[in-house]
Parts: C-alpha cells; sequence; structure tokens
C-alpha cells in the first residue's frame, strides 16, 4: 500500500491522526494543570513515544496554541456573525449567550482550557485578552440595549456582561451530556433566566 493509500488518521505516528492527539492531550491538561503535565506524562496518557508527539507538534506550548485558537476562533464567530446580522442590540446579545452555549457545550474540553488560564505566558495573557474583548462587546450591546430602551438601565453594562459571561462559562463546570435532556433546552433555558431578568 502506497502512502496516498494509508487513510489520513492512520498516516505518520500509528493510532492518532493530530486532531486526536490534540484533543487527548487537552483532555489531560484539564486533569492535571497545564503547567503541571509534561511531554512525558502525555506520550504515558497516549501510550506512544515523545517523539511520536513531536511528529505531529513542536513544543506542549503549540499543544496550548492549538487548543486555545480552537475554542477562541469559535467564540469570535459567534460574535462575528451576530454583528453581522443587523439585528437589535438585544437580539444581537441574546444571540451570542444561545451560540456560546453551544459553543461550550460542542467544545468542551478545549473551552475548559481556556476558562482555566491564569496567564503564566505571553500566550495565554494573548488568549485571555481576546476573551475580555468578547466580554466588552457583550457589555456594549447591553449598553445599546438599555438606550434603546429594551433592557432595564439600572444595572451597570459592564457587570452584567461580567455575570452573564460568568454563568455561561459555569457550563464547564458541571456540563455532562448524559445529564441534560437536550443542549437547545439548556441553551432556551439559560437565555431565559439571564435575559428576563434583564428586560424592562
Amino acid at each position: 500500500m502506497t502512502e496516498q493509500q494509508v487513510p489520513a488518521a492512520r498516516r505518520g505516528r500509528p493510532g492518532y491522526d493530530r486532531d486526536e492527539l490534540i484533543r487527548i492531550c487537552v483532555e489531560a491538561f484539564n486533569r492535571h494543570g497545564y503547567e503541571g503535565t509534561s511531554m512525558g506524562a502525555l506520550a504515558r496518557e497516549l501510550g506512544i513515544s515523545k517523539s511520536a508527539i513531536y511528529h505531529h507538534v513542536s513544543s506542549k506550548e503549540e499543544i496550548l496554541d492549538i487548543a486555545l485558537t480552537h475554542s477562541l476562533t469559535e467564540l469570535e464567530r459567534v460574535v462575528e456573525d451576530a454583528g453581522a446580522a443587523g439585528l437589535r442590540a438585544v437580539d444581537e446579545f441574546e444571540r451570542i449567550l444561545g451560540e456560546s452555549v453551544d459553543v461550550l457545550t460542542r467544545s468542551l474540553p478545549y473551552v475548559t482550557l481556556l476558562l482555566r488560564l491564569r496567564g503564566n505566558s505571553e500566550l495565554e495573557v494573548r488568549a485571555l485578552q481576546r476573551r475580555r474583548e468578547i466580554t466588552l462587546r457583550l457589555a456594549e450591546l447591553v449598553r445599546r440595549a438599555q438606550h434603546d430602551g429594551d433592557l432595564r438601565e439600572d444595572i451597570d453594562a459592564r457587570t452584567v456582561s461580567r455575570l452573564t459571561m460568568g454563568m455561561v462559562n459555569s457550563i464547564v463546570d458541571w456540563y455532562r451530556p448524559d445529564r441534560v435532556e437536550s443542549v437547545a433546552g439548556l441553551r432556551d433555558s439559560m437565555v431565559s433566566l439571564l435575559l428576563d431578568g434583564l428586560r424592562r
């Protein structure tokens, strides 16, 4: 069999394609902490040699970078798509909330890793800044919705955005697919809880 005939998931080192390797490494980071997980520990987790890992990535930091880019890109796309839809501010806010729930449940290990960052490296600091931009965008939408008369004006917009993201982000601490009847139901419940207390 030629290399062209070998399935993509089995090329290079046996057993893992790059995406699967990254996913397993991310799960290890979440269990043991990024700082506390060495390349040797990842090799043991994967059941392969360290050199086999280096066949796919150049360093542990590259694994982290790929994982953070995965989750941040999804969340940023939600914000961008909502902004491009021409919605009222309150509806844009609602759409971002609902679709953020979808991202968290769909990419749970990656978002969990993102939310546990402490800014211990330049890479982590950049990721935290990108997270902060999303929160600031929500605050801007709340201010606009308050000006439009759609949301209460007696609550600070930045406080609303922080509390909102705190509630949404808490999903990583308790969500399990077998414990929730449906993601759509979870999304609707969370959006309703958040917005019913904010609407005028």
